[in-house]
């Protein structure tokens, strides 16, 4: 019988994919939408918050679900049931982002199929999203596969930090969240190290952590991007204008020389699997536009120049 895989994140079936095993998954969740294919497979979870409010009416609403012991997100464990996965690849890593493992885990219970495996993935640092390539490949019995895909990533990485190394370092703030204001944390330093730049906001490794304003004055990045986690490049474009027409942020040296990105996070830098290749490579496009500015993908970023969208799209 054929292997039968579920993924409860983006990254994970972004991972499942990238090994080949595409024709393996049975089901997905809310989230996944990459590659194209995947959307239109059985969909086995659901948010508990409404993500098109404003970002600080989401971070009040995550707040008080947290605060009563109530997960964001819930499973269909009749649908999980009925698909009778051999495989599941969840995380453990951040109860905001995806579906808490201790949720995967009671659904698990419930099912009359005992053979299924949980793969938990608890990415910090860049490394340990190739590491968890691999452990999905040797979970799917596909070990080999795994090494050469990681070591691939690996090496495109690696690349690219030779060939920014020889650049100026670049001051950069990555923000992950806008109202309140949180520093990019976990591998996003790391990115941005490869990339050319120096983050001081956030400790590789560390989660992402909440930002003082004059924290951010006082850090005086040159180059200013922000990736809020579940928000669309225009959503984010939106917001940043809103928030940079403030004093506050128009004292920052990025604002002031028109040095200030949005990305698009929910595609790219939130997500802990194969395309953090190319996060690295657009945060190197935006760091040093002249040498590298032709890496980024189309629609990966836009540039907002003194509070308000420039209507520039940077390819």
């Amino acid at each position: 019988m054929s292997l039968r895989i579920v993924s409860l994140l983006p990254s994970a079936t972004e991972i499942v994919c990238a090994l080949g095993l595409r024709d393996a998954l049975v089901g997905v969740s809310h989230e996944c939408d990459f590659p194209a294919d995947v959307v239109g497979l059985p969909v086995l979870t659901r948010a508990k918050l409404d993500a098109s409010r404003p970002s600080a009416d989401i971070d009040r609403d995550v707040r008080t679900l947290l605060a009563d012991g109530l997960g964001l997100y819930a499973i269909d464990v009749d649908r999980l049931r009925d698909l009778q996965p051999d495989l599941i690849v969840t995380q453990d890593q951040c109860d905001v982002c995806a579906v808490s493992y201790d949720t995967v885990r009671d659904a698990v219970r419930q099912l009359a199929h005992p053979g299924t495996e949980i793969v938990s993935l608890r990415p910090a640092r860049l490394e340990d999203v190739w590491h968890d390539v691999e452990t999905v490949a040797e979970a799917a019995g596909i070990a080999p596969r795994g090494r050469a895909v990681a070591n691939g990533l690996r090496a495109r990485v690696s690349a690219l930090a030779e060939r920014t190394a020889a650049l100026p370092l670049r001051r950069l703030a990555c923000i992950e969240w806008l109202a309140p204001l949180m520093a990019a944390g976990n591998w996003v330093p790391d990115l941005a190290a490869a990339a050319g730049g120096t983050s001081t906001l956030a400790s590789p490794g560390a989660h992402s952590t909440w930002l003082e304003w004059q924290a951010l004055v006082d850090d005086r990045p040159e180059v200013l991007c922000a990736m809020p986690c579940g928000f669309t490049l225009a959503r984010t474009v939106a917001e940043l204008s809103e928030l940079l027409r403030e004093p506050r942020g128009q004292a920052l040296p990025a604002v002031r020389s028109g040095r200030v990105f949005a990305v698009d996070g929910s595609s790219y830098f939130n997500r802990p699997g194969p395309r953090l290749a190319e996060s690295a490579e657009i945060l190197a496009g935006i760091l040093h536009p002249t040498e590298l500015g032709h890496l980024a993908p189309a629609g990966a970023l836009q540039l907002v120049a003194c509070g308000q969208a420039s209507g520039v799209s940077v390819a």
